[in-house]
């Protein structure tokens, strides 16, 4: 069987990324050679000035997969050319040794698969006049792609929007680690309860859940002001007991801790920072998903790991993701951004209402079956069979 001979071209070892392409290496159809630009992360902890502190992944990133450090961006020209790939993926165009590389595989007459992120819903937003700079950029280098791997709708209709055509456009969506989250989710669930406890926090509480970086991109503190709505309401609107967890660290904690305590509010965690294999236990334990972003919020992983633990998913109308991944009313909400009545709203539906939140898990977690490493490849496949 003839192998495709790929390159992946990408900016440094990344959580999501690692997995995913010991999967592609794997694969007995595909030879796989990954390019990271920098090391990032792979020498020790390194400073996250979003997160305020230093992080180090605490799963492998070089496992799986034969992988090269590009030693300058120039280093790249030289690189592909000895090699000979069917075909490179590159991952955006954000970097100057990406755009090096276009130019010597279109030198080299080969083929170039483009993977990209940048949603239409949030691409609009930008001024008319950036636009059509980018149109006549984005417009040369598309017309000279092979293939465009889409990770999702509003990315698909971005790359319509800047002219590309239905042939060129292939599914490959932005996907975690399914299964590892899958087998902690049957793991974890069944210790529902001891999970709760370590916090205080009890058995028959409604626990609505927040992981990432506490910057105003995540918004948390949206969610924070529905929490106090919702805590208002009178006992007899709204019965459960609700708790608020917050996973993840970042310059806005210490305006969401003064506003928790100039407003006395009760049952709020701030967790801190947890690593990839500590989340599982959060998710297990929560009951509802919220992640309130706005523009810059390109997808938003973290629906795809709250989905493969079964939980309704609420997102705001800028999130990446929702038009893929919440089905309104099925699985989860949609909110208008900044709409913090809105979103408080669409919390209490799924609080006074366990059946509904039972079968809108079951919704998420069907429907994240669609999004998946297997489905990356198939798409790269699809691509290769273009050429």
């Amino acid at each position: 069987m003839k192998k495709h001979k790929l390159a992946i071209l990408t900016s440094h070892p990344i959580q999501y990324q690692a997995p995913l392409f010991k999967k592609i290496a794997e694969h007995p159809k595909i030879n796989l050679t990954v390019y990271f630009y920098r090391d990032i992360g792979i020498k020790g902890a390194q400073f996250d000035s979003e997160f305020g502190k230093k992080i180090r992944w605490d799963i492998p990133l070089l496992e799986g997969y034969n992988y090269i450090f590009l030693k300058n961006s120039f280093d790249v020209i030289g690189k592909l050319k000895k090699q000979d790939y069917d075909a490179i993926l590159v991952h955006g165009w954000n970097y100057f040794s990406s755009w090096l590389a276009f130019i010597a595989a279109f030198i080299a007459k080969t083929p170039v698969f483009l993977h990209g992120e940048n949603p239409l819903n949030q691409e609009v937003l930008k001024s008319g006049f950036k636009r059509k700079i980018k149109k006549v950029i984005l417009g040369r280098l598309f017309k000279r792609i092979s293939a465009f791997l889409y990770i999702g709708e509003e990315n698909k209709k971005f790359y319509e929007y800047y002219g590309v055509p239905e042939k060129k456009l292939f599914f490959a969506p932005y996907a975690v680690d399914n299964s590892r989250f899958m087998a902690a989710n049957k793991e974890l669930r069944i210790k529902n309860y001891e999970l709760r406890k370590k916090l205080g926090i009890k058995k028959d509480d409604t626990v609505i859940l927040f992981v990432g970086k506490f910057i105003e991109k995540k918004r948390p503190m949206d969610l924070l002001k529905a929490y106090k709505k919702l805590k208002n309401l009178k006992t007899e609107k709204l019965k459960n007991e609700i708790t608020l967890v917050f996973v993840g660290s970042g310059q806005l904690e210490k305006h969401l801790r003064k506003y928790v305590k100039e407003n006395n509010l009760q049952d709020i965690h701030f967790i801190g920072f947890k690593n990839q294999t500590e989340l599982p236990e959060y998710y297990a334990m929560a009951d509802i998903f919220v992640l309130p972003s706005g523009a810059g919020e390109t997808w938003g992983l973290v629906v795809n790991e709250a989905m493969c633990f079964g939980l309704p998913v609420i997102v705001s109308d800028l999130v990446g993701c929702g038009s893929d991944l919440v089905k309104q009313g099925e699985n989860g909400y949609i909110f208008q951004l900044g709409d913090v009545d809105g979103l408080a709203r669409r919390l209490e539906e799924l609080i006074k209402d366990s059946k509904k939140r039972a079968l809108s898990g079951k919704k998420s977690f069907e429907i994240i079956q669609n999004y998946s490493y297997e489905k990356d490849i198939e798409g790269i496949l699809r691509a290769f069979n273009l050429l």
